[in-house]
């Protein structure tokens, strides 16, 4: 019986394959590592062959732990970070690499070389910015192709198709050029809500009037759930699955965690809009959905129907968190290498410390998280992140204080962007939790106790392919709708509530956290 789906999640670092039941039971998954090259500060590149490649060996990786057989898979699902692909009129790779080097076609989610182009979109205080809290960031794609066209307008004449890369692999799977609705609309200043979604007056302010052209970019898209088509033969017989597999619409990799955390809610719209979804890695996101239109300054957004029909999108954002504590470790005299075993070293010593030293632990160490940008609420690519609070001491111990202060700094962001979130309209009751974080009892303890929310946990280490496995089902047409698939498939989870009695401690917290976000500003008005 062909009631199987395959989920494809592709990161930062790897990619990963999923095969799951109609019931969303997970059966197998398999990660493999993709190459990143940093040739210079603020550039990172991805090579969408090796991507491609990585996610085939993912995939038969799955399903041969799985046991199961190629025709007993109804439809494969691809999400993806927003990282932007490069191909010629052939669909050949095309450099994106400023030295040329042809191995590298992709330009990565993170990547900030657009720095200058974002603030020239900016300072157009065009209407589509509405859609993006007023603000471009250098991680969107319209600046990044802005960078393409006049720093390398040879490769931009070549170009052919540009796509986002969960877009690339449905291509890469089918040979259709059919487009994501979650994608365009939501990194690609699509307005989907519009008869005319294509701004044509904003491409031409900001010198990409053949943007379309260039990038063999669709009138329409399509809603997420759809099928973009059947494997072709060679695409099948690389991912070790049958011709007759359906490939979904592509996603977003935040806004396929916030399916695999929310998908239960999707069919009660009332319910939906007091829950938010965390999905906390390598960055953090935060997702909220409304049956109105709630722009939020620094926000990502409002985005119609860029997961679920008739329902708008928004989003705020921390640009660097596991990363950051990533940084800290590795940057540190007392760190290294930032592996499993190293963090859990640092994670135990913290908590000795926090048992003998009370709530005085650190208190006087302070941190703004912003090391690699203001994603939200300040929208700000050129942020910087700030330590108050140092001392001469270079022990391991002094590693940890650095280390706890740096989580609760990240939490703190989080409750900022909640309060400014609040105050476009949203009403949250719950937030819901999924990703790397998850397994850093630090934070999981100072996300509730910080923000005063009830957290939930949803008890599945891989909500994000979870996901993409209940869009695929649809596409596959085990499911009407995400509505009926969510309700299926959604796992169960566990509360986890605020401890009141830290609330004094972490409010003095806050109020040091915005007098830093303040000090910072007067210094760089200076």
């Amino acid at each position: 019986m062909r009631d199987l789906i395959v989920a494809v999640d592709v990161g930062t670092g790897s990619a990963r394959a999923g095969i799951f039941n109609k019931h969303g039971q997970q059966l197998a998954r398999a990660d493999y590592p993709i190459a990143m090259n940093r040739p210079e500060e603020n550039h990172a590149e991805h090579d969408s062959e090796d991507i491609w490649s990585a996610v085939c060996i993912a995939v038969k990786t799955a399903r041969a732990k799985a046991g199961v057989p190629a025709d007993a898979i109804v439809a494969i699902g691809f999400d993806a970070t927003c990282s932007l692909v490069l191909r010629d009129r052939q669909g050949a790779p095309l450099s994106v690499n400023r030295r040329g080097d042809p191995r590298w076609d992709t330009i990565v989610w993170l990547d900030h070389r657009a720095l200058k182009q974002s603030d020239f979109c900016t300072a157009t205080k065009d209407p589509v910015l509405d859609h993006s809290g007023r603000v471009m960031s250098p991680e969107m794609q319209m600046p990044k192709l802005m960078w393409l066209k006049q720093t390398l307008p040879d490769q931009w004449e070549k170009a052919g198709y540009v796509f986002d890369l969960a877009d690339f692999l449905s291509w890469r799977a089918t040979g259709s050029t059919a487009r994501s609705r979650c994608t365009l609309t939501a990194k690609w200043n699509y307005l989907s809500h519009r008869d005319d979604p294509w701004q044509e007056g904003f491409l031409a302010k900001i010198g990409l009037e053949d943007l379309r052209e260039r990038g063999g970019l669709p009138d329409e898209t399509l809603p997420v759930g759809h099928s973009t088509g059947l494997l072709t033969a060679a695409s099948a017989v690389e991912l070790g699955l049958h011709q007759g597999c359906h490939v979904a619409t592509g996603l977003i990799d935040a806004y396929a965690g916030a399916i695999g955390v929310l998908g239960r809610f999707a069919g009660q719209p009332d319910k939906l809009s007091r829950q938010l979804a965390l999905i906390a890695g390598t960055s953090s996101c935060i997702v909220a959905f409304s049956r109105q239109m709630k722009p939020g300054f620094g926000m990502w957004g409002p985005y119609f129907e860029a997961v679920l029909p008739e329902s708008w999108l928004i989003e705020g954002g921390q640009s660097a968190t596991g990363a950051l504590l990533d940084h800290v470790v590795r940057s540190h005299s007392a760190g290294g290498e930032p592996d499993t075993e190293v963090h859990g070293r640092i994670i135990s010593r913290i908590q000795e410390m926090r048992t003998a030293q009370g709530a005085e632990f650190a208190a006087r160490l302070h941190v703004l998280p912003d090391f690699h940008g203001n994603r939200s609420p300040f929208a700000d690519p050129h942020a910087l992140g700030v330590i108050s609070g140092l001392t001469l001491d270079s022990s391991f111990d002094a590693l940890c204080r650095l280390y706890w202060r740096s989580c609760v700094a990240i939490a703190l962001g989080i409750r900022h962007i909640l309060e400014k979130m609040n105050e476009a309209g949203h009403d949250f009751e719950t937030l819901h939790i999924t990703g790397g974080h998850v397994r850093n009892p630090l934070l999981m303890e100072l996300y509730p106790d910080i923000t005063g929310c009830t957290m939930v946990v949803t008890e599945t280490s891989d909500a994000v392919l979870l996901g993409t496995a209940m869009v695929a089902a649809v596409a596959g047409a085990l499911y009407p709708d995400l509505a009926t698939a969510g309700a299926a498939m959604a796992p169960p989870g566990y509360e986890r509530l605020p401890n009141r009695a830290m609330q004094a401690i972490y409010d003095r917290d806050y109020r040091a956290f915005l007098s830093l976000h303040r000090h910072r500003a007067e210094l760089d008005a200076l």
